[in-house]
């Protein structure tokens, strides 16, 4: 099973990236597809579309857009679930000792990682970074 992360910005300029790549792996998942990139505006609000009437939206766009962020698909068993746990809660205040989130993050807004939250929105967010073309190319087969 894939499921999408983000390294985001805050972590990736905190030089946090390779620390949490080593947690991913040593919590058993399989880096599939990685791009370094910045997110312009359009695409940061078109990702986080579902969020658009929450207060929080527009600050969310914005500190997606403030520096590169590293988005992947990333494979095991159980690889939604899994992965949530593996990060966290949202705030790393209430997130469990030895996750991603209570490691690097933070706080709330800068929590360090995303993590597909449904095996639906993880194949929607998957596809939003790699084009299909772009994964059959570097694995031969679909993630999807």
């Amino acid at each position: 099973m894939h499921t999408l992360a983000i390294i985001k910005p805050d972590a990736v300029g905190g030089g946090k990236t390779g620390k949490i790549l080593a947690h991913l792996e040593e919590a058993g998942f399989v880096i599939r597809a990685a791009k370094l990139m910045r997110l312009s505006q359009a695409e940061a609000e078109a990702f986080y579309e579902v969020h658009r009437e929450r207060p929080f939206y527009r600050s969310l766009v914005a500190f997606m857009t403030s520096g590169p962020c590293l988005p992947m698909i990333l494979e095991r068993d159980d690889a939604v679930n899994h992965l949530r746990t593996v990060i966290g809660a949202t705030d790393p205040a209430e997130a469990a000792e030895g996750t991603v989130r209570r490691l690097h993050a933070e706080n709330k807004e800068r929590n360090a990682i995303h993590a597909s939250d449904s095996p639906e929105n993880a194949q929607r967010e998957v596809a939003f970074f790699f084009p299909e073309s772009d994964v059959r190319r570097l694995w031969g087969a679909t993630v999807r």
